[in-house]
């Protein structure tokens, strides 16, 4: 099953978060994602604003930055969260903009190694398990929540590079792709992912989350030419969805073809038509649907 949302940036004011979830609930979409961006908005914050919100949204947040958030306290929270709002929370991790990790001094020499350490020690904590883990970076003597989640929770992470993209594969529940990836480079990513994780012997379903840069109407070209210049963005990676509803909603299919099983839409960072945009997305999910 594919899934289609959008998402609440952290460049719109905190104020505007509700009307957003609302909208997107009342579009018919299925999920809203949230950001951490420092310093902008908490992620964790934003995403219990948006269940508490809504009735029926799915509500991701992308990305939790690893070394900003101790395990067992991110455990707790997820838990919490999950059993007060039925499974409809999403989690995705990762390993933070390093310059912005140096900046709180908690920039790590090997994100690699955090995320082998913390994902499948996160994972285990949800599970209900008791951890015990001697890492570079997660220390755990005798962890166990007393109040572990009624369901499961997946647990997914950001990657870019090759042997992020491999070891998201092989300890995480499924992969964060942030904006600027083409179909192709989503299909290659998905594909060194699971080809990761069938070496390492692990089952179970894989969740994709692609976040897919989108502007409607005339004149979107020219406009998300700026955008992908304010990303620094080049070459393949400046990719979006541009135009009509109907043309938007042909690149959707596209990127579900190449592996997504959620496309997550997302607008200019200057565009500040939230409900326009909002609409829009879900006359996309409308035609996805026929």
């Amino acid at each position: 099953m594919t899934s289609l949302g959008v998402i609440f940036q952290p460049w719109s004011p905190p104020e505007r978060l509700r009307e957003t979830a609302v909208a997107a609930e009342r579009a018919g979409l299925d999920e809203l994602w949230v950001w951490e961006d420092c310093f902008k908005e908490s992620g964790v914050t934003s995403l219990v604003v948006a269940l508490t919100t809504t009735e029926r949204l799915r509500v991701g947040v992308g990305i939790l930055p690893m070394p900003l958030r101790n395990v067992a306290v991110l455990a707790m929270e997820a838990a919490m969260i999950q059993r007060l709002f039925a499974g409809r929370a999403r989690f995705g991790v990762g390993h933070g903009v390093l310059d912005w990790m140096g900046q709180v001094g908690a920039r790590v020499a090997s994100p690699l190694t955090l995320m082998r350490e913390y994902v499948p020690a996160l994972r285990r904590l949800l599970s209900g398990e008791e951890v015990t883990a001697a890492g570079r970076y997660v220390n755990l003597d005798r962890v166990k929540l007393d109040w572990p989640p009624a369901v499961p929770v997946p647990v997914l992470a950001a990657a870019e590079g090759p042997k992020t993209t491999a070891l998201v594969g092989e300890v995480a529940d499924g992969l964060v792709l942030t904006g600027g990836w083409s179909a192709d480079m989503v299909r290659d990513s998905v594909t060194r992912a699971r080809a990761a994780r069938s070496a390492a012997g692990v089952e179970g379903a894989f969740e994709v989350a692609v976040f897919l840069m989108t502007d409607f109407g005339e004149g979107a070209a020219e406009r998300m030419e700026a955008e992908f210049d304010r990303w620094e963005f080049t070459g393949e990676r400046r990719y979006a969805a541009l135009g009509s509803v109907e043309e938007v909603t042909a690149t959707v299919r596209e990127v579900f073809d190449a592996g997504a099983t959620s496309v997550l839409l997302q607008s200019r960072t200057d565009s500040d038509d939230i409900e326009g945009f909002v609409a829009n997305a879900g006359r996309v999910r409308e035609l996805l649907l026929r």
